[in-house]
C-alpha cells in the first residue's frame, strides 16, 4: 500500500482504518506477561485450577490484552502515513474489556479513526477507537479510544 500524507489520513476522521493480522494468544504468551508484571493470579498461569471457573480454563490477562494494540496496529491493512520519524503512545481516554481472552485464542483488531490533530510542526495526535475481536465470539475482548502521536 502506498503511503499518505497526514493531512490526507485526516479526511479519514470517521472512518474505518483497517483490520489487523491475527495474533495467538497462548499460554506461553500468558505466562511471560505474568512474570513481566508480577500478576500470577492463577486465572491466567494454573490451567488445573483455572478449568474450575466459569472460564473453564486460563485466560489472557485483560492488560496483556491491551498491550498487543502497538503490535496489531503495525500489522493493520489500512492506511500508512509516509515520512514518519517516531511514533508514541499517548494513553487512552477509556478502555473497557468486554470479554475475556482464552488461552489458544486469536485475536485481531479494527481500527476507526476518531482524531487527527496537529499539535506542533510535525507532530500529530491520533485517537483512534481499537475494537480487539476473538476469533469465533461475538463479544470483542475490549473496546479503547487510544491517543498515540507521530512526528513526521
Amino acid at each position: 500500500m502506498a503511503s499518505i500524507t497526514p493531512q490526507e489520513l485526516q479526511t479519514r476522521v470517521g472512518q474505518h482504518l483497517g483490520t489487523s493480522d491475527w495474533v495467538l494468544v497462548d499460554q506461553e504468551m500468558i505466562n511471560k506477561f505474568a512474570d513481566a508484571t508480577g500478576d500470577h493470579q492463577f486465572i491466567h498461569i494454573d490451567e488445573e485450577k483455572a478449568k474450575l471457573t466459569p472460564f473453564g480454563g486460563t485466560i489472557a490477562h485483560g492488560f496483556l490484552t491491551l498491550s498487543l494494540l502497538p503490535m496489531l496496529g503495525a500489522s493493520t491493512d489500512g492506511p500508512k502515513v509516509g515520512g514518519v520519524k517516531m511514533g508514541v503512545n499517548y494513553g487512552c481516554n477509556k478502555v473497557r474489556f468486554l470479554s475475556p481472552v482464552r488461552s489458544g485464542k486469536r485475536v485481531r483488531s479494527h481500527i476507526k479513526l476518531l482524531e487527527l490533530e496537529e499539535k506542533r510542526p510535525g507532530q500529530w495526535q491520533q485517537t483512534n477507537e481499537v475494537t480487539v475481536e476473538i476469533e469465533g465470539e461475538e463479544k470483542p475482548a475490549l473496546i479503547a479510544e487510544w491517543i498515540s502521536q507521530f512526528f513526521v
